[in-house]
């Protein structure tokens, strides 16, 4: 749930919003032929379909059913199949399987969008002040529910695009000159208590709070993320087989998954080529290292000599910087070597665990298990990537994935203790 009502106020700007977020998820899937919308390459994805499905039962679910009097559902088989965790509302079909449902139809599907779109807009059409307020935050929340799904459909689609031989591509190549990497600095921060999370004002969801207290001792976070070449050394140096530089859990995940280099990397001859969601490219040795996980952002950063910041020196670093860089919008839909944002590209690993702030309470009631039910065996990531929706991410934001998921675009940025 949103720490306090939206800013978004006003009928018309909701309106608006949402009529852009939900035109956008479309607009993603354009791209698509008939047979790729079913596709779902392992448990943790999920077909294209499901995410345009899901995301509008949501809207069904959390608004039109609870506050349209008399409100029938679309279809009462959706609730079951289209549910994603939320075990207050009901049952649900199986995560792994969702690849198996061929029916409801595509088409059925945007039906069903149309549908709920119809009957959301109306009801802010007609809502009073009232219930504007009720429904508001609610809405604030489907919103960026959606925007998650959106990255969400990007990446599964790419973990499921990787897989098949003939690499096939969601957009078409594009010939950009490739820019020499920046060299990699250090900003510096001086020791202190800082306050991290969100200040309460605007949409933030409830895990990015309460603001609090928490010592920072001084270090220097680099002033860009790792790249491919410095990421290249480590494997050349038998980075994948030194067991002195992984966590044991890591070292377990390695063996287990046969990893000897970032997720969509392909040995090309004695190179390295890397699948894009523009197909097949060398590898660019200046962009930001991605699809790495946990375990592999911590051994790098062991083997480098450095270690991968806590979420609360990369709030400090981010500070009052902008919140721009390559996200969705660019469409490059890949990693590029932007320069010294701490936006966009990579979501980068941090070293916290994803727990409770001081003082966190889930919400009550079915909304309470979008984050809080979460908090175990979860690392916090940080920035938001290439494939974020732009406006979703700010300073506060946290990301979490489990230490040995690669699908997502993860990659890391090094930090270091500096002397008090």
């Amino acid at each position: 749930m949103p720490e306090q009502p939206s800013e978004l106020s006003d009928c018309s700007s909701l309106l608006s919003r949402y009529r852009e977020v939900r035109s956008r998820s479309e607009r993603l899937c354009e791209p698509l032929e008939p047979e790729d919308y079913q596709l779902q390459s392992m448990p943790d994805c999920s077909p294209p379909k499901w995410h345009l499905a899901h995301s509008t039962w949501f809207f069904e679910t959390f608004l039109l059913a609870p506050h349209v009097p008399g409100y029938r559902a679309h279809d009462p088989q959706f609730c079951y199949l289209f549910n994603s965790y939320y075990d207050a509302v009901g049952d649900r079909w199986p995560r792994p399987s969702r690849g198996l449902l061929s029916r409801p139809t595509i088409a059925e599907v945007y039906r069903y969008r149309r549908a709920v779109d119809d009957g959301l807009l109306s009801l802010l059409e007609s809502a009073d002040d009232r219930l504007m307020q009720t429904i508001g935050p609610l809405l604030e929340i489907g919103l960026n529910h959606e925007e998650q799904h959106q990255e969400l459909l990007l990446t599964d689609l790419k973990h499921a695009f990787g897989l098949n031989p003939l690499h096939p591509s969601y957009a078409p190549a594009i010939d950009e000159p490739r820019i020499d990497a920046a060299p990699m600095e250090w900003d510096q921060y001086s020791a202190g208590v800082r306050r991290i999370g969100h200040d309460g004002t605007g949409f933030a969801f409830d895990n990015e709070g309460p603001r609090h207290r928490t010592y920072v001792g001084a270090f220097a976070l680099a002033s860009r993320p790792v790249n491919n070449g410095e990421y290249l050394r480590f494997i050349e140096d038998d980075g994948y087989a030194r067991p002195e530089f992984w966590l044991s859990d890591g070292w377990a995940a390695r063996r287990a998954g046969g990893w000897s280099a970032p997720m969509h990397w392909h040995r090309d001859g004695t190179s390295f080529a890397q699948f894009t969601l523009r197909g097949m490219q060398p590898l660019d040795l200046a962009e930001p290292t991605c699809h790495v996980s946990y375990y592999e952002a911590d051994a790098y950063a062991r083997w480098a000599g450095f270690r991968l910041p806590t979420e609360g020196e990369w709030e400090t670093a981010a500070g009052d910087q902008p919140v721009s860089g390559n996200f969705l919008d660019t469409e490059n839909f890949h990693p590029s070597n932007s320069g010294r944002s701490i936006y966009g590209d990579v979501w980068v690993w941090t070293a916290s665990p994803y727990s409770a702030y001081p003082g966190y309470r889930p919400a009550a009631g079915a909304l309470g298990e979008y984050n809080g039910k979460f908090m175990c065996n979860q690392i916090v990531l940080r920035g938001g990537s290439c494939v974020t929706p732009p406006g979703h991410v700010r300073p506060t934001y946290r990301n979490f994935f489990p230490p040995d998921a690669r699908w997502q675009f993860s990659g890391l940025r090094l930090a270091k203790d500096l002397p008090e």
